[in-house]
């Protein structure tokens, strides 16, 4: 089994001993480490509340799924963490717009805090066929 490394630039650089993503080549299943609002540019959490962090969250995990050649369809297992659980609903409504079809199993918790003061962190699960080289 190899382990690869996914990496995107069109997603935050990890700020901790952790990847982005890894890829177990044996049965290609991705794990992505978990994502907040971190606008990739300027490496900073995204103002305009929950509905802005959601989606550039969502936008982050599209990058790094992209990095392997994969979209939201690859997504399995999604974990939704949340700062405050009256975001629920507005997540809720962002995130079907990307699981549009045949969306992934899925839980979501409230937590006391997430990194940086983010209102929502998302982590996930894809698998796939293949890889982009």
């Amino acid at each position: 089994m190899e382990k690869i490394i996914i990496s995107s630039d069109n997603a935050p650089k990890t700020t901790g001993p952790f990847s982005q993503a890894v890829l177990c080549s044996a049965d290609y299943n991705l794990e992505l480490s978990g994502q907040i609002g971190i606008n990739p540019e300027s490496g900073k959490l995204v103002e305009g509340g929950i509905t802005a962090e959601t989606e550039q969250t969502l936008s982050n995990i599209e990058a790094i799924l992209a990095e392997a050649g994969w979209g939201f369809e690859n997504v399995v297992k999604a974990r939704i963490y949340l700062a405050d659980m009256n975001d629920y609903a507005t997540v809720n409504e962002i995130y079907a717009k990307k699981f549009t079809q045949n969306p992934p199993a899925r839980i979501a918790l409230a937590v006391k805090s997430l990194p940086l003061g983010a209102l929502v962190e998302i982590e996930c699960v894809a698998v796939g066929e293949k890889v982009i080289s």
